[in-house]
């Protein structure tokens, strides 16, 4: 197991039964904003204030290759990774878009990618060119692993000090659906083929190979379920050990994760396994068509807030879900109360 101990706090439950009983004065009937009352006491206990922000939100994309990508499991060649990185430095990628819709910060991490990429605006934290193909070898080192949750939970801790008051965590890497079908498949004990979809869209034919892949790369790697380091040394990705140091470090912080599709789900049950109580600061922003994603959630125990058929990753799901949460917070500071508006409760 990693030898890190992370102090997670607990969420403050009086302070969700403070801000829950604050909501119920409000001028509307009782329970009335549904979920987002909810979301509103969830955001109150996590940072332990009444009246909790979000807002500016915190964007952490880790970019990193799979050398899974040998095996033919996916449309793209490898070098889309990098080009996309490109795309993401010159803000035209689609979460640089819902990024600057929602005025958040966002910075774009090199954690494993296959190439070397040379922009100023690219935070260089390169732990190797792309994993190795587990399907003949460990994906990683358990150094490596441990390196990596090390540069996400730093790279968290450094957006939350620029004044980030929630993470969007993203991620950019071809193969990455294959080694996120692998992870779950040891964490939930599923069979793989009731995980397994198309990505960034594969054929039937590549769809059944992919599958075929990683059942027997599972076979050959033996990761241990109890050991969150050891399945990412086996199958794991860089990125995906990233965002789930990303995400410790912001519930070491009481700051709320925002997690978006079938990646980072994967990542945030891994986040889970290494440290329990990081589940406590998770918000579960979408639904996505990949079919493991709702298996994943499940396993996760968070129900998700939109249902928009997304399967587009970099964390657009949750920038997207963002003005909800944004909406929770404004409902605390800015409605009126019944006293205050000077309406009459019902008798």
């Amino acid at each position: 197991m990693i030898e890190k101990n992370y102090p997670i706090p607990n969420r403050n439950k009086e302070m969700g039964q403070q801000v829950y009983e604050y909501i119920n004065t409000l001028a509307k009937p009782l329970g009335s904003l549904g979920r987002l009352e909810e979301i509103a006491i969830e955001l109150a206990e996590m940072k332990n204030e009444a009246f909790p922000s979000v807002s500016p939100a915190g964007i952490l994309v880790f970019a990193a290759d799979h050398g899974i990508t040998e095996e033919g499991v996916s449309a793209y060649p490898q070098v889309v990774t990098k080009e996309m990185v490109h795309n993401f430095l010159d803000g035209g990628a689609g979460i640089n878009v819902f990024g600057r819709q929602i005025d958040s910060y966002i910075n774009i991490i090199d954690i494993g990618v296959a190439n070397d990429i040379e922009h100023t605006s690219l935070i260089n934290r390169k732990i190797r060119y792309g994993t190795a193909n587990f399907y003949r070898e460990d994906a990683m080192t358990r150094q490596e692993a441990e390196r990596a949750i090390e540069v996400g939970y730093e790279q968290g801790s450094e957006m939350i000090k620029k004044g980030a008051q929630c993470l969007i965590l993203g991620e950019m890497g071809i193969g990455n659906t294959t080694a996120s079908s692998a992870i779950l498949a040891v964490l939930s004990n599923s069979d793989v083929a009731t995980l397994v979809g198309s990505g960034t869209g594969i054929s039937q034919e590549i769809l059944i190979h992919k599958t075929k892949v990683i059942k027997q790369s599972l076979q050959k790697r033996k990761p241990n379920p109890h050991d969150p380091i050891d399945i990412i040394v086996k199958v794991g990705g860089l990125e995906i050990a990233g965002m789930a140091g990303a995400m410790l470090a912001a519930a070491t912080n009481r700051v709320p994760i925002l997690i978006d599709g079938f990646i980072c789900t994967v990542a945030a049950l891994l986040a889970k396994e290494i440290s329990p109580n990081a589940f406590d600061y998770m918000v579960a922003t979408h639904q996505s068509v990949e079919p493991g994603h709702r298996i994943a959630l499940n396993l996760l125990g968070r129900k998700p807030i939109l249902d928009l058929d997304l399967r587009l990753g970099e964390g657009t799901g949750a920038a997207i879900t963002f003005p909800i949460l944004q909406s929770a917070t404004l409902m605390l500071k800015e409605m009126a109360s019944f006293d205050s508006a000077g309406i009459s409760k019902k008798s």
